[in-house]
């Protein structure tokens, strides 16, 4: 089966070819591109593949601007880093869709499901804009995440609005630091648990002991390794270290 790559981080792409090649031997990755022009003219040229490996945001646009210039009916994996509400939404139309950084089980589950597509010769969802519809208007008036937070303090409930807060941090257990420097401690169980209640445009989980607000961010520091280390600003004055592999995806979060 052949399958193309759409994706304009060269490290992601590589290690995404990389990944599908090794657990897939029957998968023959014939293109790699970099960009919505680059897929266009490849897409004019050539034969539809037997499926696709697709970011969704790319530096010249959105890839969803494909499905309006060519009647694609492969199976589309997409790879972002969109919220889990989006996940769902993918899920349900049919579409497979993986978090970055790609986790091996999720990515083997997603070719095994492009691969039942392909072998019963289903044809993949067309309503692309129903679909971005789904990721833009939330269920009724109610919101997506969370917008409070309780906290003990001084022995009593109080709730700090997610929007005061900077970061949440995992040492031992859970804490919140507000931007005014307040440290509560939070009564969850995992940070991905919290995770998944804040909205993603906003807060970002740096490494598995760090979930920082972008407002909290005064300056980025990349080092030769490819890792990042972010310091917030005061009075947190904390530095929170982004790995060699989610350093392209930070990059795209924070520059939007």
């Amino acid at each position: 089966m052949k399958a193309i790559i759409i994706e304009d981080e060269n490290l992601i792409a590589q290690e995404l070819q990389n990944k599908i090649q090794n657990m897939s031997d029957d998968i023959d990755i014939i293109e790699v591109l970099p960009s919505l022009k680059t897929a266009r003219r490849w897409f004019m040229s050539n034969a539809e593949p037997d499926m696709i490996f697709m970011d969704i945001q790319l530096s010249d646009g959105v890839s969803f601007e494909l499905f309006d210039a060519y009647q694609l009916t492969c199976p589309v994996v997409f790879t972002t880093a969109y919220d889990e509400y989006a996940v769902r939404a993918f899920k349900v139309n049919g579409v497979d869709y993986l978090l970055k950084p790609v986790d091996d089980d999720e990515l083997k589950k997603a070719i095994d499901k492009c691969r039942n597509i392909v072998e019963s010769k289903s044809r993949f969802p067309s309503d692309i804009k129903q679909l971005m519809q789904k990721l833009s208007q939330p269920q009724g008036s109610q919101s997506l995440y969370k917008e409070k937070f309780i906290v003990n303090f001084r022995h009593q409930w109080i709730p700090v609005n997610a929007k005061d807060i900077a970061c949440f941090v995992k040492d031992n257990i859970h804490y919140i630091y507000t931007f005014s420097g307040e440290k509560h401690i939070l009564d969850f169980t995992t940070m991905e648990e919290i995770e998944e209640l804040l909205d993603p445009k906003i807060f970002y989980r740096a490494n598995r002991q760090f979930i920082v607000n972008i407002d909290a961010i005064q300056s980025v520091m990349p080092h030769e390794n490819q890792k990042l280390s972010l310091t917030l600003k005061a009075p947190l004055k904390m530095e929170v270290d982004v790995s060699r592999e989610k350093a392209p995806v930070f990059k795209k979060w924070f520059d939007r």
